[in-house]
């Protein structure tokens, strides 16, 4: 409880702080397009229910979809590279290949493909995030020393015995690591996807809000969208701290 409430406490610094700087700002400026956080803040109470809270829940399904799709896809892919040599030699390079492409290029195939809805922006979260699980899980795995197998395979250990205890462990910690990486980009390239073929979600909302020149509701949004992300961060940083307390470090 005490390592929660300090993690809390910095969340609150950062925050405080980031609001003295933009009311600053606003002050400063004096200008329409940068008001301050309080005019702001009376906004997103007034519009919260009727217009936030809608557009928030529809980003936040798409992209708890293409997360659940991604760790779905590139866990068992990643768990599979890593421990049998044969298969990486054969997946490595197709992950090589596709890995670098930008994602965001791929949008208009998605969008043919896919059409324009749902689909193909879960599909956009879901590349996003599965090259770097595969990634991630793999090497791992082949951090792990060989001479640690040894033992195990002398005691009688099953397979399903050394992944239990082995590999899952191993693995968990980076994993996590690669999923709070790609959400970040995978929250930015949302974003974008939402301002093509859909009339819900925050990237349309503030997309929306700037071409009417609404200012409040677009910082609004804005204040959402990085909610959002501060959400699924703490979410991830408290499924490590609960899964991975053997590298719990002092201090």
């Amino acid at each position: 409880m005490r390592k929660l409430g300090r993690v809390l406490a910095f969340y609150l610094t950062g925050a405080v702080i980031l609001l003295v700087l933009w009311e600053l700002i606003a002050q400063i400026l004096q200008l329409p397009i940068v008001p301050t956080p309080q005019r702001v803040a009376e906004k997103l109470v007034r519009i919260f229910w009727d217009f936030i809270a809608i557009h928030g829940g529809y980003s936040l399904w798409r992209i708890a979809a293409g997360l659940v799709l991604a760790v779905g896809v590139g866990y068992p892919l990643g768990l599979v590279m890593g421990y049998f040599r044969r298969a990486d030699r054969v997946l490595a390079p197709l992950v090589y290949l596709t890995y670098p492409v930008p994602k965001i290029a791929l949008l208009p195939i998605l969008m043919l493909l896919a059409g324009v809805g749902e689909l193909s922006k879960i599909l956009m979260i879901f590349l996003i995030i599965v090259f770097q699980v595969v990634i991630a899980v793999r090497d791992a795995i082949r951090a792990i020393p060989a001479e640690l197998y040894y033992p195990l395979y002398s005691l009688g250990a099953s397979r399903a015995q050394i992944f239990r205890h082995v590999i899952f462990p191993a693995t968990w910690p980076k994993f996590l690591t690669a999923i709070r990486v790609a959400m970040a980009t995978a929250v930015s390239v949302l974003f974008f996807t939402e301002t093509f073929g859909t009339q819900y979600g925050m990237g349309y909302f503030i997309m929306d809000a700037w071409l009417r020149v609404n200012y409040l509701e677009m910082y609004a949004g804005i204040v959402v969208l990085s909610i959002m992300g501060l959400l699924l961060f703490g979410l991830i940083d408290a499924i490590e701290a609960t899964t991975c307390r053997w590298q719990n470090r002092q201090g």
